[in-house]
């Protein structure tokens, strides 16, 4: 969850004492792992588990996560995250044996249920995935923020460190997103399944590389987020969006090293947990701070484990994929753990839980099998198939021990699952455990299959029946939360249908989720007949003409086109522009204009098309074809739905 009681560094006196702070939990973490102070000999398992919150009507985010909370009276296992739309449960740790896999299975679907009851009361409903299909850029604005200290405090310090700059989100795969934004808080749309591993300190340096060397194959197989804002970008696009969210660095004409915030590091850990600590402060500059209640070396002097809060509050703000934890658990003893970030949320509670199973078993059966992973495999390897794992999932290729090539599916089947197997037969776990959450991974694996195939492949079923991509969109999200429903693992759904939406309400959209965006525009000074076999070429009856910039300057109609031609037809040799036959000043819309109010305007004035404008630049635009698709789409499923009533 993080610490909430945080604040933003003001001056630099309030940021040297923090820094002191810092340092002196350094040297009593030092203290206690050179005297042995760490609880060892047991190992247990917890996990975090986020998700959206929809309007059961249209299936976007709704802001309601602060008073969903306040109405369940704040329980412990509930907490809210950075944007509104989003909440957070933190269950149980559990010690590493019997049957406690699917005690947590059985812990997730209790608190659901409990959460979805008041949902109810909100006519809204939960969503477990790694990045919501129906998830626009305008739900990421400033002010979709949880109003909690601590967010304002980080969000305020990072655009400060990024000196105030855009972030900017490119991303390539099938399409392509380029696109820029006021806020780091494009880092709310991801939502994951964290798993943390508690680990004896002197098995530390072992037990973090072997989860360096998982990372790629964890997400592979649980990859969940090939659609961020309508495109099909990576097979787990959280990764990406979440690292250049949160990226600060600059441009520069030398070619001096910069690290980013968020990462999977640069090479091995070789002597503790400290190692990674200490490069993080060195590396990272400090960005909260907290009230420090107590010296952490005083506290080692009375023989009391101590909080570390600085120490936490730095490593919170620094967001590693495999990220080392410090905690003290409920006998008063200090331990440490691993937290697994790679893993998205969803697609279902079965697939979630089988994803921590392999996980935590293939951990465990590589600790018992590869004495120091160092010396079989070169850290660029790993680093090179973290990549390759979030651009293409279960699809992808792997550089394995000892320079071997090999596709992630074999890997899997060959090797990592029995593994897995072995981890967690070697903790007792109970063999029906370790059958159910295995075989689901084996099914995957099987059916090349996971939630990102799963989702692409009924994106690309549903935009062949010519639906638009507000309604394909809402669709895979309403089967995504009907199979979630059902408890059906990923590798049992069918393909997204339309049929399953039910009904469908587009006319509260905003434009920015409907309007095109893949346009044609011309320059004031291109000449006329350019526009007219553009026109031909792309069967279109409506141009706009934008400036070097992009700023609107004009629509071209193809009612002018045929006044300009009849009048050539009359003898007339002169070369005409766009410019000068051109609409100068075109009725416009906002992006954040509802769909409703755009028909209203261009019934009003007799329009056959809406360019779609944001501070005078063209971000899209909307015609009266697309108006059309909209009633038919909508007579035909009342159609439906007035047969299946009658049957």
């Amino acid at each position: 969850m993080g610490t909430q009681t945080v604040e933003r560094l003001e001056d630099e006196k309030q940021r040297n004492v923090f820094i002191k702070s810092l340092l002196t939990d350094v040297r009593a973490l030092e203290h206690m792992l050179e005297n042995d102070w760490f609880e060892s000999g047991i190992t247990r398992f917890g996990a975090e588990v986020e998700m959206v919150v929809v309007d059961n009507q249209t299936l976007k985010p709704k802001n309601i996560a602060m008073a969903v909370m306040e109405k369940m009276k704040h329980p412990k296992w509930l907490d809210g995250e950075l944007a509104q739309f989003n909440l957070e449960f933190n269950l149980s740790p559990r010690e590493f044996k019997g049957g406690n896999f699917r005690l947590m299975h059985r812990e997730i679907n209790r608190y659901l249920k409990l959460l979805e009851k008041t949902l109810v009361e909100f006519d809204s409903a939960y969503v477990l995935t790694g990045i919501l299909p129906t998830l626009q850029k305008f739900n990421l604005n400033q002010e979709n923020l949880t109003p909690r200290k601590r967010y304002f405090a980080l969000i305020d310090a990072i655009k400060k460190l990024g000196l105030g700059k855009d972030v900017e989100l490119k991303l390539f795969g099938i399409d392509e997103l380029f696109v820029r934004h006021d806020t780091p808080l494009l880092e709310a749309a991801n939502t994951s399944f964290q798993v943390h591993l508690q680990v004896d300190a002197p098995e530390y340096v072992k037990m973090y590389n072997i989860a360096q060397m998982l990372a790629a194959a964890s997400i592979s197989v649980s990859a969940n987020s090939p659609i961020v804002f309508g495109k099909r970008l990576w097979h787990e696009s959280r990764i990406a969006t979440f690292e250049q969210a949160l990226d600060t660095r600059t441009t520069h004409e030398h070619m001096r090293e910069q690290s980013t915030r968020v990462s999977f590091g640069k090479d091995w850990i070789n002597e503790s947990i400290l190692e990674i600590y200490k490069e993080d402060i060195a590396r990272f500059k400090v960005l909260l701070s907290t009230e420090i209640e107590s010296n952490s070396w005083e506290q080692i002097q009375k023989n009391i484990a101590p909080e570390l809060s600085a120490l936490l509050v730095h490593n919170s703000t620094v967001y590693r994929w495999n990220r080392p934890q410090y905690g003290i658990s409920p006998n008063g003893k200090p331990h440490l753990r691993i937290e697994n970030r790679v893993m998205p949320a969803g697609p279902s509670v079965p697939d979630m839980m089988a994803n921590a199973a392999f996980w935590l078993g293939a951990m465990k059966g590589m600790a018992k099998n590869y004495d120091d992973i160092r010396k079989t495999i070169d850290f660029s390897a790993l680093k090179d198939n973290f990549g390759r794992a979030a651009r293409f999932g279960i699809e992808a290729d792997f550089t394995w021990m000892k320079g071997k090539k090999i596709h992630v599916s074999d890997l899997l089947k060959k090797e990592l699952i029995p593994l897995a197997a072995e981890g967690l037969k070697s903790c007792n776990i109970d063999s029906t455990d370790i059958s159910n959450y295995l075989g689901i991974i084996r099914d995957r694996v099987k059916k090349k299959t996971n939630g990102a195939v799963w989702l692409l492949d009924s994106y690309s079923h549903l935009l062949k029946q010519k639906v638009s991509k507000d309604e394909t969109l809402t669709t895979l999200t309403a089967c995504i939360m009907k199979n979630q429903k059902n408890n059906l693992p990923v590798h049992k759904w069918k393909k997204a249908d339309l049929i399953q939406l039910g009904e469908y309400k587009p006319l509260e959209l905003k434009v920015s989720e409907f309007m095109e965006t893949d346009l044609f525009t011309v320059e004031k000074n291109d000449i006329i007949e350019l526009v007219g076999e553009l026109m031909d070429w792309r069967r279109i009856r409506y141009v706009p003409v934008e400036d070097a910039e992009g700023n609107l300057q004009g629509l071209v109609t193809a009612r002018l086109i045929t006044r300009h031609l009849l009048k050539q037809a009359e003898g007339t040799d002169k070369t005409t522009v766009v410019g000068e036959i051109m609409i100068t000043k075109p009725y416009t819309v906002k992006p954040e204009t509802t769909i409703i109010e755009a028909m209203k305007l261009m019934r009003k004035h007799s329009l056959g098309a809406l360019p779609v404008v944001k501070k005078k630049v063209l971000v899209g635009m909307i015609t009266e074809s697309d108006f059309l698709d909209i009633t038919s789409r909508l007579l035909e499923r009342l159609h439906v739905n007035s047969k299946a009533k009658k049957s």
